[in-house]
């Protein structure tokens, strides 16, 4: 019986204010406040909040029948938090759902899977508890920033504990294979992926709209019979898109809503159900391995990383922001650690692309937008120094770094034995007064 998988992701980033030269060691505010409430408010009203309900109304009509999984980054969960308390509860009551399932990502939606295997390792791990502290959930099933996926990523996330990775069914990768199986990563076997199905996610994702293309308009019941006439061996297609596909990216005036709420009555009709990716993972087999020797993404028609790292600005950038990682693992600062994570979100280097217009950059250009990120890294760069001087190499922080560990551990032994003796002395004074 044919399946069909639905993702969507949930991510804002916090963009940055216009950090001139002259504010470097001035000041240490980075963000564009007014602009990053405005956006939320604007996304959550014309999307967040009419889908979630639709979404509920499906899963409730349908008696559970209906499912949907979600990722939202860290930086998202944040900004629902200071400025959309409404959108967060709506996502909450979702998560309550038994059609519903959230994945979990990096907290940044950064690179560091390509950068820096101990930051990736821990921002993973801040999202899963942010996940748990607002839903209830740790997530199983992991999908990275963009469906980023290499050969070299999977054995990190399955020494993350998670059993399943969404990515991208890039044609390059699987040549003459179709995306509608269950493979497994050829480096790491025990790590299941869920490859997405480009034509049918990008019918719905890229081309719902557009008046020029030949299959204009979009039905529901086209769509779902499209998916049934494929080979009777093809049993999952997995769905995936960015959640602003459903009243952001096409208004409510595009029929979206309609489109997506009759989804479930004609594949039913059809004999297609919906699982979540957990579901799939356990009901079926990988039926190969795939190798993924290059990072592959769900972006453009290349499918690759070039997007965020396919120009010299983009590579200077996220250099320079890599080599001072240890140093900031290493600070306690709050304020350090929480602009540590801001600026390595994916977005501040896709501003910064040169392949294409970029709708979505609050600058002019991506020069623009590589003038104000390096002035604002740079003054991160000194306040980050100013606790672990650029004079201290990686020899001696790793040093400092087990030096401290290992001190924290003693000072916890040696909590423990306190507790312990103080419980022995109060133990002696009560059975000195009985007697």
């Amino acid at each position: 019986m044919k399946t069909i998988c639905f993702y969507f992701q949930i991510h804002q980033p916090f963009r940055l204010r216009r950090y001139r030269f002259f504010d470097i060691g001035n000041s240490h505010y980075y963000y564009d406040d007014f602009l990053n409430e405005e956006i939320f408010h604007r996304i959550a009203g014309k999307c967040y909040l009419p889908a979630n309900r639709i979404v509920k109304e499906m899963i409730t009509a349908s008696e559970g029948r209906f499912k949907v999984a979600f990722s939202i980054s860290g930086t998202a969960m944040e900004q629902m938090e200071i400025y959309s308390p409404e959108t967060l509860d709506s996502f909450r009551e979702l998560a309550q759902l038994d059609g519903v399932e959230l994945l979990a990502e990096t907290y940044a939606h950064s690179l560091s899977s390509l950068g820096d295997a101990d930051e990736f390792e821990d921002q993973v791990g801040k999202h899963a508890d942010k996940m748990h502290s607002l839903f209830g959930v740790r997530p199983k099933v992991f999908r990275n920033t963009e469906l980023i996926y290499s050969d070299d990523i999977s054995p990190l996330v399955h020494r993350m504990g998670f059993r399943g990775m969404l990515t991208e069914g890039a044609k390059h990768v699987l040549g003459w294979k179709s995306p509608n199986y269950v493979y497994a990563s050829a480096a790491c076997p025990q790590l299941k992926l869920l490859l997405k199905n480009a034509r049918f996610s990008e019918d719905l994702a890229i081309r719902f709209a557009n008046r020029s293309w030949s299959e204009y308009p979009l039905t529901a019941d086209k769509y779902i019979a499209w998916i049934a006439s494929t080979p009777e061996t093809e049993q999952v297609f997995n769905l995936f898109m960015n959640y602003e596909t459903l009243g952001s990216m096409y208004g409510a005036e595009t029929g979206i809503f309609e489109f997506f709420k009759a989804l479930p009555r004609f594949a039913e009709r059809s004999g297609i159900t919906f699982s979540l990716p957990s579901e799939i993972l356990d009901a079926n087999r990988s039926v190969d391995c795939i190798s993924v020797p290059y990072p592959m993404s769900w972006v453009d028609e290349e499918k690759d990383c070039s997007s965020w790292l396919g120009n010299v600005l983009q590579q200077e950038a996220f250099r320079k922001i890599n080599e001072i990682g240890e140093r900031v693992r290493l600070c306690e600062d709050r304020r350090i650690r929480q602009d540590w994570l801001y600026l390595q979100g994916s977005d501040h280097l896709y501003y910064m692309n040169t392949k294409h217009y970029n709708l979505f950059s609050p600058y002019d250009n991506p020069y623009d937008a590589f003038n104000n990120y390096m002035n604002v890294l740079s003054d991160f760069i000194l306040r980050v120094e100013a606790q672990y001087p650029s004079s201290v190499d990686n020899e001696e922080l790793h040093s400092l770094l087990t030096m401290i560990k290992n001190q924290s551990e003693e000072i916890e032994m040696l909590k423990r034995r306190l507790e312990m003796f103080q419980k022995r002395e109060n133990g002696s004074r009560t059975k000195n007064r009985r007697t």
